[in-house]
């Protein structure tokens, strides 16, 4: 069995101490996801058991042949390389061959006419056959269409952000290894491609270790999880549903223990008060079991709650109107002649494939884009705090009190309290000693956690939300979920997240491109059942077209694809042989089990195999013979 065990960890950067001597193993087939607060070094653990980065101390222990890919939260793509280079670009034989095999393309393609190419491509081709190249090339260009990414040539220099981290995915994809290490897979990603990733790892046959922010996600793509909690880690086995069962007995059980020792710590208490004499070896000992005490019941870690309870501005009866606005941004059509009046509690979540225009309506609305026609109305009593993908206006070389009370010295909390800014950041897992840290020294997640706190101390009463759930993590998400839930003001948000977006907003604008926009009352989760029952009456709508109707000239194959066409449906027919052989052989092993469990893995191998010549051949009959 392939498994890998992470023994005695221990990491710190500085003074400050992420984990300390934690071990754990994944097993075969095992699907992990790893969550915590940001700034408990998730992003720091996974690294280290990709072997990326180096622990102060402890071992990472797996067999020779145990192969390991990881993927970043931010990709480093070499700039000059295509897609297909990129994707291609790894240490495995196989890969090391495709890449040879492209470039080999290339060159045929360029001199068509050169004898000693049409030879290197003759044994290139004779070495992908005896080893399986075929299908890993099939299953490289199949993962990459299925990402959104079909233009293979383009440099990655020329990709956006979330392109090239869709490339980064499919090429770890594509390495197949036994331990598949993803840092937040669905950034950036829709929600077709999010359902498919879904689909691919649940067929996975290696072992999976993720940190998503999508807990949808990782509620039907795990069957483990880890939590990092102050320093320790906690194991729970099923999803993410059955780890908030299980943690909710964890806390239930912590809070009994720590009242127990409160009560003894009181007790201690008025005894140290009374004016104990340390003189016996008896009174040193328990002066010391007081201090512990009050160690563990002042900085005990059941009271480490993330807590958002500020109040808003007063709204009043006006709040935002669009009156026959239009926008072309980039020469894309964003909104024609749209009207659209937002109510105070209005919940808004703005929804739409990538490059619809989602983030440029956020900027219109908050008064940072203007219109091409038409007009913005906004309300005298609106006070707008926007959260954006960038941390704006965060100054790295500040410390962390001191950017708070730029905003404000205290705040009014929703039970008319006032708190200070130092009370905000406890508020917000920022402990006090931590308070005067430098913002540049913070995670990436914490200084998101801090540009949240901020904006939220405006005590605004509308809230523009541009991707919240991107590099929060899940506690910070539910509790500022919760907040939302009370919140007295209008929230307007675009977010992939479904989960988020089921319980932050009650109606959804659908950016459909080309200026269209639609409008629907109910979460995404009811969105997406509706898309889903028009989908077959549309289809059929399609048959009864006219035969003579103009259709879209069918794009030509190239030399490669043109062999692979000629060859795929014969590698179907054999894999559904082997599949029907295996099933067979299966009826009559008997009580011979280990055969069994081989006969069992190359079942689903192949049944994966199958899939991916499948999608393929859908793919490659769209071209042009």
């Amino acid at each position: 069995m392939k498994m890998i065990s992470i023994e005695n960890v221990t990491k710190s950067y500085g003074e400050k101490v992420l984990f300390s001597d934690i071990s754990f193993t994944i097993g075969e087939r095992e699907r992990a996801g790893l969550i915590g607060v940001n700034g408990t070094g998730k992003s720091s653990l996974l690294k280290i058991v990709a072997g990326i980065d180096q622990s102060d101390s402890g071992d990472i222990v797996s067999g020779k042949d145990y192969q390991i890919s990881y993927l970043s939260q931010q990709p480093d793509l070499d700039p000059e390389r295509t897609v297909l280079e990129q994707v291609f670009h790894g240490e495995a034989p196989i890969l090391k061959l495709m890449k040879e095999y492209e470039l080999a393309l290339v060159q045929l393609e360029k001199y068509p006419d050169e004898p000693r190419f049409h030879e290197q491509i003759l044994k290139l081709q004779q070495r992908m056959d005896s080893i399986g190249g075929w299908d890993a090339n099939t299953a490289a260009k199949t993962i990459l269409t299925k990402l959104g990414i079909t233009d293979f040539t383009k440099k990655t220099g020329e990709l956006s952000g979330g392109q090239k981290k869709r490339v980064a995915l499919a090429q770890v994809l594509i390495e197949a290894p036994d331990l598949l290490i993803l840092d937040e897979p669905t950034n950036h990603l829709d929600y077709e491609t999010v359902k498919w990733l879904e689909e691919y790892l649940g067929r996975y046959s290696g072992s999976l270790l993720l940190v998503t922010h999508d807990r949808y996600f990782l509620d039907r793509v795990t069957n483990r999880i880890f939590e990092l909690d102050g320093g320790f880690l906690y194991s729970y086995k099923g999803n993410y549903a059955s780890f908030l069962e299980a943690k909710a007995v964890r806390e239930e059980n912590e809070a009994a223990t720590l009242e127990k020792k409160k009560n003894l710590f009181r007790r201690e208490l008025e005894w140290i008060r009374r004016g104990a004499k340390a003189r016996s070896t008896k009174q040193k000992a328990r002066i010391q079991r007081f201090d512990e005490l009050e160690s563990q019941v002042s900085g005990g870690r059941g009271g480490e709650k993330l807590d958002i309870s500020l109040s808003g501005s007063r709204l009043g009866k006006q709040v935002l109107e669009l009156k026959e606005a239009t926008k072309v941004f980039e020469d894309k059509v964003i909104l024609r002649d749209f009207s659209f009046l937002i109510k105070p509690g209005d919940r808004l979540g703005i929804i739409g494939r990538n490059g619809t225009g989602k983030s440029t309506l956020l900027n219109i609305l908050g008064g940072r884009l203007s219109l091409d026609s038409g007009e913005l109305l906004t309300g005298q009593t609106v006070k707008i705090a926007y959260y954006t993908q960038e941390n704006e206006g965060l100054d790295e070389n500040k410390r962390m009190i001191e950017y708070l009370k730029e905003t404000a010295q205290i705040v009014h909390t929703s039970d008319g309290k006032t708190i200070s800014a130092a009370q905000m950041l406890e508020r917000f897992l920022f402990p006090p000693f931590t308070h005067g840290t430098l913002i540049r020294k913070l995670s990436g997640g914490e200084k998101r956690r801090l540009y949240l706190l901020k904006l939220l101390m405006e005590e605004p009463n509308v809230l523009l939300l541009d991707e919240p759930t991107n590099d929060l993590d899940t506690q910070t998400l539910t509790v500022l979920e919760d907040y939302l839930e009370d919140f007295p003001g209008v929230v307007i948000t675009v977010s992939h997240d479904r989960y988020f977006l089921d319980k932050a907003v009650d109606q959804l604008l659908v950016l459909e491109g080309e200026g269209n926009i639609s409008s629907f009352y109910g979460n995404y989760t009811e969105y997406l059942e509706k898309q889903s029952v028009k989908i077959q009456p549309s289809s059929e709508v399609k048959k009864e077209k006219p035969e003579n109707q103009d259709k879209p000239k069918k794009k030509k194959m190239s030399y490669m694809e043109k062999r692979e066409w000629e060859e795929i449906e014969g590698k179907i027919a054999a894999t559904e042989d082997r599949l029907e052989a295996i099933q067979q052989e299966m009826a009559g092993i008997g009580s011979d089990f280990e055969k069994g469990q081989r006969l069992m893995k190359e079942e689903s191998d192949l049944n994966e195999q199958l899939e991916l010549l499948i999608e393929r051949w859908s793919y490659l009959s769209e071209f042009e013979d």
